[in-house]
């Protein structure tokens, strides 16, 4: 069976079935995509990350699928019911849907009344009936009364029938799946608010849009889905699946015609015809309406979450993936009112130096003690990056931030710093984890968000594998979809993204270390055991030295584990231990030592692959090394650079239409890409406004992080809704605002990155002076 399957596969992804076989082989054997994408070219012919994803995904499926024929078949067969004609369809039924269609008939299910009709003897009638319409249903029902049946009569009789013909007709697979792909073509997604509720309350008004909403089912997108099916759950919306017709009493409807010419039986004022059509009738509205409906909403369904999990997934690609600070002493702070400013400096490599918390805000108001504690930390660790947590106050502490950096640099023009507005989206999750706990356990739980804050902007894939991707916020109705695929999803992005970059082995928290390739969280924790008792690792064999971890997870893992200034400069780079072989050749050939060759492209340049590969490493193998040994350790993630903030405009209210504005792309969703103006409010780039030509999706644009320049087209303060552009040249609208300018999720759904002033990086002795100079 798995021939058909890798046959199938190989049809969607337009592949060769020799590569999905490899690929089969290799991830029941227990091999991981990212190692596959990486180290196992040779044997897919090249299949990337994305088609490897693809391919596992589709094998669980169709594997599924195939377990789920087996026993059908099988409860068939025990039934004594299995035909040639019905096996056959069975095996080439395509999808989940079409073979339970096919097994309805024969499904084990409660005693109906088309049961007690068959049992009773009824079965013959209602064949005759339907078969010549000619016959008098009440003269031919007369014959078939069984009292003891539960038939005292011919109109209890016709019932039966009705039942009868009804349940065999919702039960035929074939009309069950011709209807289901008509309404999915013609029916509209309709829906209102429910009678007695009051659309005008605050946490209703935010569904206004599908207080009178219709729209072709095939044509929903994904948000506006999943907005009706909240709406549905929270018993504010009515939903139903509608056909676009009058009807007419008496008439049969777009649907019952269907019905009956699969049936091939057209009302001919026959005896019989009126029964049959209102067994027809029957069929549509009690048997089959609700149940194609439950179908097609499960069907959308399905597809809105399937694109808000690889939207949500796509984003936090991006946000995982965005550029380093890199080894800057930073100073994270993480905005309160009440409770104070939390601040935390971290060294360059993400050490603890220093804590504290100032009260710049009500109720204290201690504007000039605040800057004197920063100012003191920033001079005594050398601070030259300040990142800001987004939250409550945080534009507020931006300002005290850009005073002190001013206070500094007028001072001293030597001082140079910057700050930058970040997402603190999950770090109250982080401080309050067990992992902090082990990490941080000297610190107050107030404390390690500000730790988290500063440590994100350093390095954000480091920091941010410590906090479930659900609470980092770069997700469209996370809560909503099904959690178990978007789970598996986001666990998947981030496995490939800290693989895609690695991992530098003697610094990696046990969080990053359990997502290279291979490790587990056990052998994570063995990892950083032995680090602590041995010291640092010297070369990639002493992790064979390591407690669970053995021949089959060294190779796993060994090629996305990095040392830094180790015994063999091999160990730095991406080639696997496997292929240092080839390395070995080439060092021959070149008579040089590695260190003369590592990043050294017209050297490399002069070997021969063709010379170098044999029947252990092929030639793809051979340009991979090659390609590594060039750039050896590339981080493939973009340079740092912040946007800037204009000066003055800190609230909704300062925003004019007009304005041009930078700001930092904080979430995008298939509709357009929401912006962070520095303003605690999102603003939201429409899809058809980022760029003078069609776009189909914003991330043809955009992604998250990206620092881009914005128009304002409209602010709807009284709904706090912002319209931005892309297109500098446009216009903004005049006249009365519109309400369906916007259609965004709620704030708390699209918590994304911030922004950041203009600075340069500054050293600590030239801020120390200043500092000295600022006592006096």
């Amino acid at each position: 069976m798995d021939k058909l399957i890798v046959s199938q596969i190989a049809a969607e992804l337009k592949v060769r079935p020799a590569q999905v076989q490899a690929a089969v082989e290799l991830l029941d054997g227990g091999a991981t995509v990212p190692f596959i994408a990486r180290y196992r070219k040779e044997a897919t012919d090249g299949l990337d990350d994305i088609q490897l994803r693809e391919l596992d995904a589709r094998l669980a499926y169709l594997r599924e699928l195939s377990g789920r024929r087996e026993a059908v078949l099988k409860s068939i067969a025990e039934q004594g019911k299995l035909t040639i004609e019905l096996e056959t369809a069975i095996r080439t039924a395509p999808t989940k849907q079409e073979l339970e269609d096919l097994y309805l008939p024969y499904k084990p299910k409660r005693r109906t009344k088309g049961m007690i009709a068959r049992e009773a003897g009824l079965e013959p009638l209602a064949d005759q009936l339907f078969a010549d319409p000619a016959l008098v249903p009440m003269d031919e029902a007369a014959k078939f009364i069984n009292a003891e049946g539960g038939f005292a009569d011919a109109f209890a009789v016709l019932d039966g029938v009705r039942d009868l013909l009804s349940e065999r007709w919702a039960e035929d697979a074939v009309l069950v799946g011709k209807l289901r792909e008509w309404l999915w073509a013609e029916g509209l997604f309709q829906s209102k608010l429910m009678d007695g509720k009051n659309g005008e309350l605050p946490d209703n008004a935010k569904f206004r849009d599908y207080f009178d909403y219709a729209e072709p089912i095939r044509t929903v997108p994904s948000h506006r889905a999943l907005a009706v099916f909240r709406g549905r759950t929270q018993e504010l919306l009515d939903a139903k699946l509608a056909l676009d017709e009058e009807p007419v009493a008496g008439k049969p409807g777009l649907a019952e015609g269907r019905i009956a010419s699969h049936l091939g039986w057209r009302h001919a004022n026959r005896p019989a015809d009126e029964l049959i059509r209102k067994t027809v009738g029957w069929t549509w509205k009690v048997k089959l309406s609700l149940s194609l409906e439950r179908d097609l909403f499960a069907r959308l369904r399905e597809s809105a979450e399937a694109t808000a999990i690889k939207v949500f997934a796509e984003n936090l690609r991006d946000l995982l993936l965005a550029a380093p600070a890199g080894k800057r002493v930073v100073m994270g702070l993480d905005p309160g009112i009440r409770t104070g400013v939390k601040v935390a400096v971290v060294s360059d490599t993400g050490r603890v130096l220093d804590t504290s918390t100032v009260y710049p805000h009500e109720p204290r108001r201690d504007w000039d003690g605040s800057l004197h504690t920063l100012a003191k930390l920033c001079a005594t660790h050398g601070v030259n990056l300040i990142a800001i947590g987004n939250g409550t106050a945080s534009r507020e502490t931006d300002k005290l931030a850009g005073e002190l950096i001013k206070k500094l640099q007028q001072l001293d023009a030597n001082v140079k710093i910057e700050r930058v507005v970040v997402s603190e989206a999950g770090a109250s999750v982080y401080s309050a984890s067990e992992f902090a706990s082990k990490e941080l356990p000297d610190l107050d739980v107030s404390l390690r968000g500000a730790v988290s804050i500063a440590r994100r902007l350093q390095d954000p894939l480091a920091e941010l594998v410590k906090i479930d991707p659900k609470s980092i916020g770069v997700g469209q109705y996370q809560h909503d979809v099904n959690q178990t695929e978007m789970a598996r999803a986001l666990d998947a992005v981030v496995e490939d993204c800290v693989n895609k970059v690695g991992v530098d082995l003697n610094t990696a928290s046990s969080a990053l270390l359990a997502r290279v390739s291979g490790l587990s969280a056990s052998v994570a924790s063995s990892i950083v055991r032995w680090r602590d008792a041995n010291g640092a690792f010297r070369n990639r064999q002493q992790l064979l030295d390591v407690a669970g971890l053995g021949p089959k997870t060294f190779e796993q893992s060994a090629g996305f584990l990095r040392i830094r200034g180790g015994d063999n400069p091999l160990d730095f780079s991406g080639v696997h231990p496997e292929t240092y072989p080839i390395v070995e050749r080439a060092l021959a050939q070149l008579k040089r030592g590695a260190d003369e060759i590592i990043g050294r492209s017209e050297v490399l340049r002069a070997l021969k692959p063709e010379l170098l590969a044999d029947e252990k490493f092929g030639l793809i193998t051979v340009k991979d090394v090659l390609a590594e040994l060039e750039k050896p350790g590339r981080d493939p993630r973009p340079d740092f650079k912040v946007a800037r903030f204009n000066d003055g405009v800190e609230d909704v209210k300062d925003l004019q239409p007009g304005m041009l504005l930078e700001g930092t792309v904080s979430n995008v969703a298939q509709f357009g890409a929401f912006v962070d103006l520095g303003v605690h409010q999102d603003g939201l780039i429409h899809v058809s406004q980022l760029s003078n030509k069609f776009v189909n999706d914003a991330r043809e644009v955009v992604k998250t992080g990206d620092i881009v320049k914005v128009k304002v087209l409209e602010v709807d303060l009284a709904r706090q809704r912002i319209s931005l552009t892309m297109k500098l040249d446009a216009q903004a609208p005049r006249g009365p605002k519109q309400d369906n300018a916007f259609r965004p999720a709620a704030r708390n759904e699209r918590q994304g990155g911030g922004g950041s002033r203009d600075a340069q990086p500054a050293g600590g002795n030239a801020m120390a002076a200043a500092f000295a100079k600022l006592k006096r």
